[in-house]
């Protein structure tokens, strides 16, 4: 149940600034946080609840806790086994959602404002009183070992994690993707224990916008949430910024391979580093958007794939820039050639001026229906403001530093974060064909079958 939000400055000429619409933000005694922003445009109500720590705060060993807690919740709440909870779900048709990230727990719900009190009700018992039978729990993790074993049959999607893990390394908090392994490893004690630490007032805010009056609202959030024991924040960890003294190269072995995917990876940004914006321009052109150099090259002007992108991974500790595709198995040389071909031009060319107004009229285009349009898009904006403690001058102000930035500024940025050097390279393919032709991008490979369990290249 998304249905758009519509809000009056989407409609602006690119040349006027968005705005967050108002909100409210108060702390209940036990130390949750309420953002609130009534929107009456439409009956919905969307909720969202964040819980600090997500994988980062899970024990060695337990990748994917944080995920199977979350999905826990909806399997026994309350008064409510996990079938009666569905059935109360459908009943009022709210769409209920659970995911994890590196630094966080997100638990939404979505409804009618005339459903408000029933939806709250099974909201907060899932957050506050889940049971998390041992029958439920099981299946659960069973289905997520299952899953995860699924995956090495689809290496457009796991090629990420094996890069994720070979990038950061075990030691790092986002190098221990979850994998059958983990996942096969956890108990219904470590469940109980994530959920016992971090669903605790003062680890959780809760955003809600939509159709409802501030004022009850609170009340209504403070009735439900006040029980909830205050317990302690998150300690957020350190860790190293991962640093690379040459080129290396992971070759995932995938005999029955008939395309190779892979990754081209340095080292990126945090979600609050001072060259977000002007990264956010540069990576438009150059892989982030249909219209990019990469794309055109690769996909456009020599047909060797089907789509090619980059992107800056932006958590909370600095993360991966990476360039991402898939070709031919007899193409792969080629293609990555190609794709180190498009980083170097950039490096050496620059951006200009015209380059970049298209940049920034493209961002200032997508940016509002794409973040602002409906009422889980801004309940996510607002919340991640929370979560990475920014203030509403990241949207409000965003257009005009987008505006402010010029084209030298733009090129000293590729210049400083599009290296083409200490490049790591993660591959899934048939190594026996490909082998030989990538063995030229780092001085040694290390070769692992997809068939061995798990995700762990380090090992």
């Amino acid at each position: 149940m998304r249905r758009a939000l519509f809000w009056a400055a989407i409609a602006l000429p690119l040349t006027a600034q968005v705005k967050i619409p108002q909100f409210s933000r108060q702390t209940l005694p036990n130390g949750v946080t309420l953002l609130l922003s009534a929107k009456r445009d439409v009956p919905l109500i969307t909720l969202r609840a964040v819980i600090r720590g997500g994988a980062e705060a899970e024990p060695p060993g337990s990748a994917g806790l944080a995920n199977l807690t979350a999905e826990l919740l909806r399997r026994g709440a309350g008064p409510r086994n996990s079938e009666q909870f569905a059935q109360a779900l459908d009943f009022i048709g709210a769409e209920f959602k659970t995911s994890a990230d590196n630094q966080s727990t997100v638990v939404s719900i979505e409804f009618l404002s005339k459903d408000a009190d029933r939806a709250l009700e099974l909201f907060s018992d899932a957050l506050t009183k889940p049971a998390f039978p041992e029958g439920e729990f099981v299946k659960a993790r069973d289905e997520r070992v299952a899953a995860a074993k699924a995956l090495k049959d689809e290496p457009d999607r796991i090629v990420s994690l094996y890069a994720r893990a070979f990038f950061f390394g075990s030691g790092h908090p986002y190098g221990r993707p979850a994998d059958e392994l983990s996942y096969a490893a956890l108990t219904r004690q470590q469940v109980n224990d994530y959920h016992r630490s971090l669903y605790v007032g003062r680890n959780l805010f809760l955003v809600a916008v939509g159709d409802f009056e501030p004022a009850q609202m609170s009340k209504r959030l403070a009735e439900r949430f006040s029980p909830l024991p205050p317990g302690s924040p998150y300690a957020w960890k350190s860790a190293a910024n991962p640093v690379f003294n040459g080129p290396r190269l992971l070759l995932v072995d995938k005999p029955d391979a008939t395309q190779t995917y892979f990754a081209i990876q340095q080292p990126g940004i945090h979600r609050s580093h001072p060259d977000r914006v002007v990264l956010l321009l540069v990576n438009t052109l150059f892989g982030g958007r249909f219209t990019s150099m990469l794309n055109d090259e690769l996909r456009v002007n020599s047909g060797l794939t089907y789509g090619a992108s980059s992107r800056f991974q932006t958590d909370r500790l600095t993360g991966a820039f990476s360039m991402v595709t898939f070709t031919k198995t007899d193409t792969t040389a080629k293609t990555i050639d190609l794709a180190l071909d498009v980083l170097r031009r950039l490096r050496d060319k620059g951006i200009t001026a015209e380059q970049l107004q298209s940049a920034k009229a493209y961002v200032k285009g997508v940016f509002p229906t794409e973040n602002l349009e409906t009422s889980d898009q801004l309940a996510q904006v607002l919340g991640d403001l929370e979560l990475f403690t920014l203030n509403r001058g990241e949207i409000d102000d965003l257009f005009s530093r987008i505006d402010s930035i010029t084209p030298e500024q733009a090129t000293a940025a590729a210049r400083k974060y599009f290296r083409a050097e200490n490049l790591q390279f993660t591959l899934i393919g048939n190594a026996a064909q490909i082998r030989e032709a990538v063995a030229r991008y780092a001085p040694t490979t290390k070769t692992v079958p997809i068939s061995a369990p798990g995700i762990r290249p380090d090992k």
